[in-house]
């Protein structure tokens, strides 16, 4: 079940579909099982934006910076240079500054016990240790706002469970201006921030830089992995690979390669879909979900404990969230920030939110994730407002964000409540699905926001669903581009999208529906244009729209012009036993070679 309890202020609705969970598609995909092999995985995984020295302190900006780590420091201008012992030792944290607890506690002004703004003040100076100090007594007394040292960069080169900093169980703000957070490059892999159950965290002013958690072993045989989305198992049984095993990841247990079982064309709950999951149960309601074996944080870490039921909320896994991770109860607020060149060995390589968060007037870029959700990955409440989220990568699906994970190498996550205002999603990409966006059993509503730019291999270049709820308003979707289906938009599998007032124009697709591309699904176009697209590969087709197996497509007064395939139709096409509807106000011309195939009314 997802855990979008509530939405966000002006958000989308918060009622995820409830249907059998599936894996993602590509139909008629043929012959692009063996692009996306490990060897391809391990390369994007370490690619040349991975955090290295150099990159924790790129892109600063041109106030100058005090440089300290968690060492003792060097080089820390206006900052106390007093001898004092290492209070944090690395195993825990549990000492702070006398003389700052007596502060936090007294204040300037003599006052004791006060919890307004004022009095839960206290200046951080230029010291990593400090800063640890810092965030444990304010956990320990009722949270308080920390301003950091102007132009700083606090480095961090020790960690405790896997996350740099501790864990917030407060209401705890971190203010900066031109300041710093970073992991170390040579240091050994972990978080930078984690939100636990209770906590807020709000953080201002700050750059989120060069977090990095282990990526699982895993050992697969390509093929065995894809074949079960690509168009071969429309015709084809994939033969099931005993070699095809997944080593236990730090999310989840063993978890085997799905496999194919024949198309069944008369029956539409399974032509041209994968097969049912590789578990011995039948439905989610009494599946059995495998929880990491890893030893438990504590009470404020992540969730370890014994496998049991389906929980009614999800969890994240060990390597979730490089930059930022918010839990499961936990809120956070990222205002004027940026989260840049964090690196995660599971989904959410910038921010992982599995609680409620907002992120406005930020830049989340250059983050990387082995599975989903290069720039962000949510399984909550998710609002995204006036940012900007480029240039990420999320190797197997969701390239800037995803709103939940397929089952491939680990369990299924339901994506949660997703919003995106007023913002940009440009130049992010993925070996798998939803250059831009991806949505996997949630809801996600983009509202006035720009998708340009993004690149997908098997599909939706720019946007990707699968059985979900898809809003688009006043939205722009242009110069996305896929090898496969749906270089602007790609909508399968039971979901339902509503595409109003917005243009999808000059994507390219390798296969069909430059455009859009709906498969099994419901898509309504009102009040948009479908202009410019290209379904360019040998057996392109739909250059505007495709639409196939049993999918519904309605359009009320909206335009399908100046698209192009290289076999006919350029504008719509129309599978077999799919419905096409134009109203009078809609138009479908100057589409090349022809405007449509089986479509009422167009010719």
């Amino acid at each position: 079940m997802s855990n979008d309890v509530t939405s966000t202020d002006g958000g989308a609705s918060t009622a995820p579909p409830t249907r059998r969970r599936r894996a993602l598609w590509v139909a008629g995909v043929a012959g692009l099982t063996g692009v996306v092999g490990l060897a391809a995985l391990g390369g994007v995984a370490a690619r040349d934006d991975k955090p290295h020295s150099d990159q924790v302190s790129d892109a600063q900006p041109s106030t100058n910076r005090q440089n300290v780590s968690d060492d003792g420091g060097a080089d820390r201008a206006g900052a106390e240079t007093d001898g004092q012992d290492d209070d944090w030792s690395g195993d825990d944290w549990s000492g702070f500054d006398d003389d700052s607890g007596k502060s936090g506690r007294d204040g300037e002004d003599g006052r004791s016990g006060g919890h307004d703004d004022k009095d839960r003040t206290r200046q951080v100076p230029c010291d990593t240790d400090k800063l640890i100090q810092a965030i444990t007594f304010a956990n320990n007394e009722n949270g308080g706002v920390l301003e950091l040292a102007r132009g700083c960069t606090y480095t961090l080169t020790r960690n405790q469970d896997g996350n740099g900093l501790p864990v917030i169980t407060e209401n705890i703000t971190l203010k900066g201006e031109h300041t710093t957070i970073g992991r170390e490059a040579t240091a050994d892999h972990f978080r930078i921030l984690n939100v636990g159950a209770g906590g807020h965290l709000t953080i201002k002013g700050l750059s989120i830089r060069g977090g990095q958690t282990r990526q699982p072993a895993i050992t697969a045989d390509p093929a065995a992995v894809w074949a079960p989305y690509s168009a071969v198992v429309r015709s084809t049984v994939a033969k099931p690979s005993a070699e095809a095993a997944v080593e236990p990841s730090a999310k989840a247990g063993t978890t085997s390669a799905p496999t194919a079982t024949p198309a069944a064309p008369a029956a539409k709950t399974t032509a041209g879909k994968p097969a049912a999951k590789a578990t011995a149960t039948a439905s989610p309601s009494t599946a059995v979900r495998p929880v990491a074996a890893t030893a438990t944080p504590g009470a404020t870490g992540l969730a370890g404990t014994a496998a049991a039921v389906t929980p009614l909320v999800e969890q994240p896994g060990f390597a979730d969230g490089a930059g930022v991770l918010v839990q499961p109860g936990g809120r956070a607020e990222i205002l004027d920030s940026e989260v840049l060149y964090n690196q995660s060995g599971g989904n959410g390589g910038g921010l992982a939110n599995f609680g409620s968060t907002r992120l406005s007037k930020s830049t989340v870029a250059h983050n990387t994730a082995f599975f989903f959700g290069g720039g962000i990955f949510n399984a909550g409440v998710l609002q995204v407002d006036e940012s900007k989220v480029k240039d990420n990568t999320g190797i197997i699906g969701g390239g800037g964000i995803s709103n939940g994970a397929a089952e491939i190498f680990t369990e299924d996550v339901e994506g949660g409540s997703a919003w995106v205002y007023k913002s940009e999603i440009t130049d992010n990409e993925t070996l798998g699905f939803g250059g831009g966006v991806l949505d996997v059993e949630g809801t996600t509503t983009l509202h006035e926001t720009t998708v340009r730019g993004n690149t997908a291999v098997l599909a939706g270049g720019g946007v990707a669903a699968a059985d979900s709820q898809l809003t688009l308003k006043k939205a722009t979707v242009v110069d996305n581009s896929t090898a496969g289906v749906g270089g602007g938009v790609a909508v399968a599998f039971d979901s339902v999208a509503t595409i109003e007032d917005t243009a999808i124009k000059d994507n390219s697709a390798g296969f069909f529906g430059g455009g859009l591309y709906n498969d099994d699904s419901v898509t309504t176009l009102r009040d948009s244009e479908v202009t410019g697209n290209r379904a360019i590969g040998p057996l392109g087709s739909g250059g505007g729209i495709y639409n196939t197996d049993g999918g519904e497509v309605s359009l009320r007064r909206t335009k399908v012009t100046h698209n192009f395939a290289t076999l006919p139709p350029g504008g719509i096409s129309n599978g077999l036993g799919s419905f096409v509807r134009l109203d009078d106000d809609s138009a479908v011309s100057a589409n090349r070679p022809t405007n449509c195939l089986n479509v009422p009314g167009c010719f």
